[in-house]
C-alpha cells in the first residue's frame, strides 16, 4: 500500500452539490501523494453515492468516515476520521472549501515539527458560489479575481488573498494581526500531536471547537504559523441552520476553562476515561 504525505480530512453533513465541487478542487492539486478522509456527521444516502461515483473518476484514494445523523456532532466524526488517516500530516478542512491547486503544497512546505499551521478562506456569495462549476475548478479560473469580478464579485482588500503571491503574501502573513488559531477550514499539524491532546472535545458542537483543540496545542507547546495568505480555500456561502446561540455559549465556557486552566487533554476526545 502507498503511504501518503498528508491525510486531507473534509467535513461534510447533507452538502453534496458543495461537496462535489470540493473533491474536484483536490482532482487540481499539484501535490499529488495524499489521501482524502471524508469526514460525514450522518449524511443521507445522496453524499454516499456521490463519493462512489467520484471515487472512480479522480485520480486520488477517497476513505468516508459516517456516522448516524445525532444532530451537530462534527467533533465526534473528526475524531474518529483522525484515527482513520494513514498519514503522519493531517490537513483539516470542510466541505464548502474549494482547494486552489498549490493549497497542499503550501502545507506540506510549511510542515515543521513543533508547529501547526493555520489558514484562512475567501468568502464567496452565494450567486458565485452556485455559478461555479467543474471546469471553473479544474482550470483554475474560479481563483481569478478578474474571473470573479466579472461574475459579481466585489472590489475589496480581502481580494489579495487570491492575488497575492511569493513575497507579497509572505509580508501579508507576517503583517496580518489575525492570531494564527486552528481553523477546521484551513489547518494542518501533526497526527501525533493531535493524539497527545486527545484530539477534539466532543462535548463541544457548532462554535470553536477548532479553536479549542488549537489553543490545547498551544497549551502543549506547539507554536502556531500563519499561511492565511499562501493556502487559499474558497468558502462557498450556505445557510448554517445548526448556528445557535446556546452551543456558542457553551464552547465559550469550555474554551475558558481550557485556556484558564491551560489543558492539554480533554477527558471528552479520542479516548474517554
Amino acid at each position: 500500500m502507498k503511504v501518503q504525505d498528508v491525510s486531507v480530512i473534509i467535513s461534510t453533513y447533507n452538502q453534496p452539490i458543495w461537496l462535489e465541487k470540493v473533491l474536484w478542487s483536490y482532482e487540481a492539486q499539484i501535490f499529488r501523494n495524499f489521501e482524502v478522509v471524508i469526514a460525514d456527521d450522518g449524511s443521507n444516502d445522496t453524499t454516499r453515492q456521490l463519493i462512489d461515483r467520484v471515487k472512480k473518476e479522480v485520480n486520488y484514494p477517497i476513505q468516508h468516515i459516517w456516522h448516524e445523523d445525532n444532530g451537530f456532532q462534527k467533533s465526534q466524526i473528526l475524531n474518529k476520521a483522525i484515527l482513520a488517516c494513514n498519514s503522519d500530516y493531517i490537513l483539516m478542512s470542510d466541505g464548502d472549501c474549494i482547494a486552489r491547486n498549490d493549497y497542499v503544497t503550501v502545507h506540506i512546505d510549511n510542515k515543521e515539527a513543533g508547529y501547526f499551521l493555520s489558514g484562512g478562506y475567501f468568502m464567496l456569495p452565494i450567486s458565485i458560489s452556485d455559478m461555479i462549476s467543474k471546469e471553473d475548478i479544474l482550470s483554475q479560473r474560479c481563483f481569478d479575481v478578474k474571473w470573479l469580478k466579472n461574475n459579481g464579485l466585489k472590489p475589496s482588500f480581502k481580494n489579495n488573498k487570491l492575488s497575492a503571491k511569493g513575497f507579497k503574501s509572505n509580508f501579508l502573513n507576517a503583517i496580518t494581526p489575525t492570531t494564527p488559531s486552528w481553523n477546521g477550514h484551513n489547518a494542518s499539524g501533526w497526527k501525533a500531536d493531535i493524539l497527545k491532546v486527545n484530539g477534539f472535545d466532543e462535548r463541544m458542537q457548532y462554535g470553536g471547537q477548532d479553536r479549542e483543540l488549537g489553543e490545547r496545542l498551544v497549551n502543549l507547546g506547539v507554536k502556531s504559523k500563519q499561511i492565511r495568505y499562501s493556502a487559499i480555500c474558497l468558502h462557498l456561502d450556505h445557510p448554517r441552520g445548526y448556528k445557535n446561540q446556546e452551543s456558542i455559549d457553551k464552547n465559550l465556557a469550555i474554551r475558558a476553562t481550557t485556556k484558564n486552566e491551560k489543558r492539554i487533554w480533554t477527558d471528552f476526545g479520542i479516548k474517554k476515561i
